[in-house]
């Protein structure tokens, strides 16, 4: 709750400048900032007294916090809040670095080639952890497939997408296939849905088979038995690169809090969650310490953009790092990394 008299932050050109600047120095240097820096480095024309008194209305206002060893104040989370969403200037990022991104995510690579070296481009340029949640196969459209018989009770299934990737699913039946049957299930399926999504598949079998008469009947039931498994949808899954580039960081001194940290990213549940909250909005997103959700990453920010092709959202991909992160650095990295990948997996790259 501020008192009575402190400023109004949006209104007043002073404040708005000393948070800016106190922020940015912060972020800079890792150190508490006093009214003696604030003076030299602001650029306002004002005395050391009356910026001690707009940072302590600053403070009641929840925006800074007093160092306990020092005379200088740090950001709060809700003060980097109103960082990032209105004293922020955010350039494009450099021709050159967005050069190196269309080098190293070219298209053609194959999709789990180029979400690899996504994480790994978000970590190398940011020095954070870098992450990319993986598309769910059922978006991707279908090439081709084959049936192989492993035992009266297990079918081999070999999905080629149109991208190029090839999964191989086990399928459980209820009794045993010969060979000329998983054929025509198999020339079925490649002659009448290649080009479409799996989950468009499944869809259009149950209606088939709902109006088939005669002898269509018992393939299609034979095959709809075959794609209810080999055509559901994959465990999700995402891709996280950097996790060590955290270790050291002061904000993570505290061994607890570190191995919480690392049991998210290997658990990667959570996070996926999270990054199936910031695919529900389009655009940037920025998450500052306790608005993510998730106890681990207190005192943390993330930094999401969703990437698709076609039209189509196929996923987010972000960076994980302190909530002291130079977020004009990392903005348009994120935002240039998701058009450049989804350009990569367009079907006309």
């Amino acid at each position: 709750m501020a008192r009575p008299g402190a400023p109004d932050i949006g209104n007043d050109p002073r404040a708005r400048q000393l948070l800016r600047t106190l922020v940015s120095r912060h972020i800079r240097d890792g150190e508490p900032v006093g009214s003696q820096t604030l003076a030299r480095h602001a650029g306002l024309d004002v005395s050391a007294a009356t910026i001690r008194n707009i940072l302590a209305s600053m403070e009641d206002a929840g925006l800074l916090a007093a160092a306990h060893s020092s005379a200088g104040r740090v950001p709060t989370a809700q003060g980097y809040r109103l960082f990032v969403d209105s004293l922020l200037q955010v350039k494009p990022l450099p021709e050159g670095e967005l050069i190196r991104l269309r080098q190293e995510l070219a298209a053609g690579a194959g999709t789990q080639a180029l979400l690899g070296n996504t994480s790994e481009l978000l970590s190398a340029m940011t020095h954070f952890v870098g992450m990319v949640s993986v598309p769910s196969r059922a978006s991707f459209a279908f090439r081709q497939i084959e049936f192989v018989a492993l035992d009266p009770q297990r079918v081999l299934a070999i999905l080629v997408f149109a991208d190029g990737e090839v999964q191989n699913r086990v399928v459980q039946v209820r009794r045993a296939f010969d060979p000329s049957e998983l054929e025509q299930a198999a020339n079925y399926f490649n002659s009448h849905f290649a080009g479409q999504p799996l989950a468009h598949i499944r869809a259009a079998l149950l209606h088939d088979l709902r109006h088939a008469r005669s002898e269509m009947e018992r393939l299609l039931a034979s095959s709809v038995e075959l794609a209810e498994q080999a055509f559901a949808p994959g465990r999700e899954d995402m891709l996280v690169a950097g996790q060590t580039r955290l270790m050291g960081l002061q904000e993570l001194s505290d061994l607890d809090r570190l191995r919480a940290l690392f049991e998210a990213f290997a658990e990667k549940r959570e996070l996926l969650q999270l990054l199936e909250r910031t695919a529900r909005a389009p655009g940037m997103r920025v998450f500052i310490g306790e608005e993510t959700g998730l106890a681990p990453l207190e005192g943390m920010s993330l930094v999401t953009a969703p990437y698709g092709s076609g039209g189509r959202m196929l996923g987010v991909l972000g960076v994980i790092g302190p909530s002291r992160m130079a977020y004009e650095r990392v903005i348009p990295v994120v935002e240039a990394t998701a058009a450049v990948l989804g350009a990569a997996l367009s079907p006309d790259a």
